[in-house]
């Protein structure tokens, strides 16, 4: 029998199981040399068995006696056939466990990479859920549910800065008491901390998970972070610029909210004249200086004016717009009537504008571009409502006072020359025409108290109301009551609607309504404010006079309606000769 076939297999081969770690490539060859053995064995053994009997047939029979022979039969045949059986069937022993332990490992593998998977799935899911989540909150929530559900952990404890936390617990029960389980804890990365508390220590893999999440959750809660911040600046810049009517106040609370949203430390607001020409309208320079004034744009600003879209700019051509500057970022204002203007941000540092969210900053541009059209147009119908009141004036001066005066005058020059011929009745004509002339007085004085400048924005509705209320009683010696109710939120144009009407109203009151007493109330309600006159006066009847303009404020009953109905309120009077009048106006609120 050959000696080789003896050292095939080891004892400790045999015994000892090979650890269980995936075949390295020269076990690998290893196995793949034993099947060959083994169909070699399979092959070549029979007739080799053969040919060796021969042989040792042979050899016994050239033995000296038959014990002999007997003996070396037995040796043969009760030996080595039997070593040759075990050593074949080892072989194949052999042969049958590698591929039990190949396939062993194959299942372990496959249970691996199905639990990496859905640890993959589970986390594609937290990151989209996490990019889904409205607001913070949400994201806090979200995070610490999905950590639970990626890593198996029993429960989680999630904080983030700003006092935000939120706590989930998973779908494993507990076999012991909860003093037992593993707590792991990771901070997140820019504040706040996570903790995980398992049944058993965690392993490497599951520890190396968490880490990853911790930098998944950083992102989602910086990310939410920053929407909020992004509205939360909309917000701001559309309260402050929904009714701002000065351009340049406008201008610099919008580029004030930017240049803070970006940490810029200088800004230019340019706009286009009528003539076309773009011409800076408000600037802050590093220093913190205000610059207002019709000087012509820099060529930067023209480029972005020319090109309609954000522009950066540094070097020469950034301190071409603000001296010290070393990086400006511009952007265009336009609506569908074409360009409105530019808005400049600027920077001492290089690149200071990279990676800025251009996108929120040119809707931002938007709403200033809206907010400039609104104040052109309110400059605008203001300078038509001062041509207007000036005419007016005119129109009352000539139609009223001068009249007045001239009759008066003519009164007295009839009395100068009957003085001496008619004494009496020339003492008649002068008490008339000193009486035409008070009256007339009083006439100039309520219309330069009507016309008096009121500063609505400065002290507020209620405020100016009780003010203008108090000082009417004294000017014209009517006692007043006034009542103000409720919470009243209109926006700035319908408190000036409001406060006209309330002008109108008392001076319709001196003018006409000869009356004694007058109460003014104001009540905010659920849905609308209410604004209500009572005089004890002459009263009239409204049919007759809705088209009448008053003299001092310039608007008839019909202008009062139009303007109230315009913004969906409602106007109405209550009056009869003899009965006084009640003048109500009501406005939506906000």
């Amino acid at each position: 029998m050959p000696r080789p076939m003896l050292g095939v297999m080891s004892p400790t081969s045999a015994v000892t199981p090979p650890p269980a770690v995936p075949p390295s490539p020269a076990q690998t060859l290893r196995d793949v040399r034993l099947s060959d053995r083994v169909r070699l064995v399979r092959n070549v053994l029979p007739p080799l068995i053969v040919l060796v009997v021969i042989v040792v047939e042979l050899l016994i029979t050239q033995l000296p006696n038959r014990h002999a022979e007997l003996v070396a039969h037995l040796l043969f045949y009760g030996l080595v056939g039997p070593a040759v059986t075990f050593f074949s069937v080892e072989w194949i022993a052999q042969g049958t466990r590698a591929r039990e332990r190949a396939e062993r490992e194959l299942r372990e593998l496959y249970i691996e990479l199905s639990t990496s998977n859905g640890q993959l799935r589970a986390v594609q899911e937290l990151m989209r859920d996490l990019a889904d989540a409205p607001d913070l909150a949400a994201v806090v929530e979200v995070a610490v549910r999905g950590a639970v559900r990626v890593t198996g952990a029993t429960h989680a404890t999630l904080s983030v800065p700003g006092g935000l936390s939120a706590t989930a617990r998973g779908d494993t029960l507990l076999s012991g008491p909860s003093a037992d389980l593993h707590p792991l804890r990771r901070p997140i990365p820019g504040g706040g901390a996570m903790t995980l508390h398992f049944q058993g220590p965690p392993t490497p893999h599951t520890v190396a998970l968490v880490e990853a999440l911790a930098g998944e959750i950083a992102n989602g809660v910086e990310a939410a972070r920053q929407r909020t911040l992004d509205l939360m600046t909309l917000f701001n810049v559309d309260q402050s610029i929904r009714a701002e009517r000065n351009m340049r106040r406008l201008l610099s609370r919008v580029t004030r909210n930017m240049a803070e949203r970006l940490g810029a430390d200088a800004r230019a607001a340019y706009l286009f004249d009528q003539d076309g020409v773009l011409r800076l309208e408000y600037a802050q320079d590093f220093a913190g200086r205000e610059e207002v004034g019709g000087s012509p744009a820099p060529a930067f600003a023209l480029r972005v004016a020319q090109e309609g879209t954000p522009l950066q700019a540094e070097g020469e051509e950034a301190a071409g717009v603000f001296s010290h500057a070393a990086s400006v970022l511009g952007l265009p204002m336009r609506d569908d009537q074409g360009p409105v203007g530019v808005l400049v941000l600027g920077d001492a540092r290089a690149d200071a504008f990279e990676g800025a969210r251009v996108p929120l900053l040119a809707f931002m541009a938007g709403q200033a571009t809206l907010a400039v059209r609104n104040a052109r147009a309110y400059l605008y119908s203001e300078e038509l409502a001062i041509s207007d009141e000036r005419a007016r004036i005119a129109r009352e001066i000539h139609d009223g006072v001068a009249q007045s005066l001239a009759f008066a005058a003519i009164k007295l020059d009839l009395v100068g020359r009957k003085l001496r011929s008619d004494p009496d009745k020339s003492e008649a004509d002068v008490k008339e025409a000193s009486a035409l002339l008070r009256e007339q007085i009083r006439e100039v004085r309520r219309s330069i108290f009507a016309l008096r400048p009121v500063d609505l924005e400065r002290y507020g509705l209620l405020e100016t109301v009780r003010r203008y209320v108090a000082d009417f009683g004294e000017q014209n010696g009517v006692r007043t009551n006034l009542d103000l109710t409720g919470d009243i939120h209109l926006s700035p144009g319908d408190e000036a609607v409001v406060f006209r009407i309330l002008q109108e109203s008392l001076n319709n009151v001196a003018k006409h309504a000869r009356a004694r007493e007058v109460t003014v109330s104001l009540h905010g309600g659920a849905n609308r404010v209410t604004l209500r006159v009572q005089d004890d006066g002459q009263g009239f009847d409204p049919d007759a006079v809705s088209g009448r303009v008053s003299s001092a404020g310039g608007l008839g009953l019909m202008q009062m309606q139009e303007r109230l109905e315009a913004r969906g309120g409602s106007y109405r009077i209550l009056s009869a000769p003899g009965h006084g009048t009640v003048v109500e106006a009501q406005l939506p609120q906000l």
